[in-house]
Parts: structure tokens; sequence; C-alpha cells
């Protein structure tokens, strides 16, 4: 009966113990899966393009381009506010515990300036054309409505900032795709595998 009681007394708080160890999953979501590699595909295709048609003249094909990239951008818009949504709902998997903490704040602050400028640059694009008295045409099917009065100095200061922005993001993404890169090749851990197949 002592040993029972033992027993009984210690179990409790190792159940406790458990919970708290399960809180977080060790994998990521289909959902959550299914967010980033969408996200990732749209941004790695957007970013290049809007280099590319800041930087060339490409006649009648930088309008067709520009069409692209701005209907691109408003597809970002709901899909990033979606998956800040889930993941402010979902925890996420740890790192591995070897990790250093430094370097488990330097994740944290890649992924939540990755989601801040998901969000901030779709909007400042947004205002940057109708601003400029742009239509805002969404895959050619029809033009989305503007947010902004015409206003071209303010126009020239969001385009800017929407391209130095732009920039600011592939120098993050590299970033965070040099980490994942890491994680697979040299510590040989399970950081990218468990994006890529749960």
């Amino acid at each position: 009966r002592k040993t029972h009681g033992s027993c009984r007394r210690t179990g409790v708080p190792a159940q406790k113990g458990w919970a708290m160890a399960d809180a977080r999953p060790t994998t990521y979501t289909p959902t959550a899966r299914f967010l980033h590699w969408l996200t990732a595909a749209i941004v790695l295709v957007i970013i290049p393009m809007g280099i590319g048609m800041a930087n060339m003249e490409l006649g009648k094909l930088g309008d067709v381009l520009f069409d692209l990239h701005r209907s691109l951008g408003f597809v970002l818009l709901p899909l990033a506010i979606w998956r800040v949504w889930f993941r402010l709902t979902h925890p996420v998997p740890a790192l591995p515990p070897d990790i250093p903490g430094y370097q488990v704040l330097a994740a944290e602050a890649t992924h939540w300036a990755l989601y801040a400028l998901l969000l901030a640059q779709p909007i400042i694009g947004w205002i940057a054309n109708s601003a400029y008295g742009a239509p805002l045409n969404f895959f050619w099917l029809f033009d989305l409505p503007p947010i902004w009065a015409k206003n071209e100095p303010l126009s020239d200061t969001m385009f800017a900032l929407h391209r130095w922005l732009g920039f600011l993001m592939a120098a993050i993404l590299l970033a965070h795709i040099g980490a994942a890169f890491f994680h697979h090749f040299v510590r040989k851990d399970n950081i990218l595998t468990r994006m890529v197949r749960g």
C-alpha cells in the first residue's frame, strides 16, 4: 500500500511533465506545410519578377509582368493573413535542445520578420499603385478597387519603400534557406525534412 501510494503521488507530477513535453508537436501539420510551400513558391516568383521589372526595359512584356506581379501580391495578402493566424493558433515543433539560444532567437526573428514583410509588402504595393492611378488588374479577370487617392509623390515614396523591402525580404529569405540547408547537410537533423515530409 505504501508503495502504491508513493507511485500515485509521484505519478501525477510525472503525467503533468509528459503533458508539458507533449504540448509542442514533433512535426508540422499538412496545413502548415501547405501554407509554407505555397507562400514560398509565390515569393520565389514574385521577388525576381519585381527586381527584373524595376531594372529592365521590357516593353509589352513588362506590362504583363506588372499585372502578374500585382495579381500574385493580392493572392499573397490573404495567404499571409491565414498563415500568421495559423502560426498564432497552432504550436510549432521545438528546435533541437542542443541549439544555442542565440540561434533560437535568430530563427524566431527571421520567421516573424518574414511574416511582417509578407503582410506589409502587398499592402504597400496596393497603396503605391492606387496613389499612382494605375489599374489594379487581377489575373486579367477584373480590376481591384484603389485604396488611396491619386498622389504621385506618395506613390513614388511607396514604390521606393516596396522596392527596398523587397531586397530586405530577399536577404532574409536567403538566410532562411541557408539555415535550412545548414541543418540538413551539416547538422543532419530533421528541421528541413519535417517541413517537407511531416
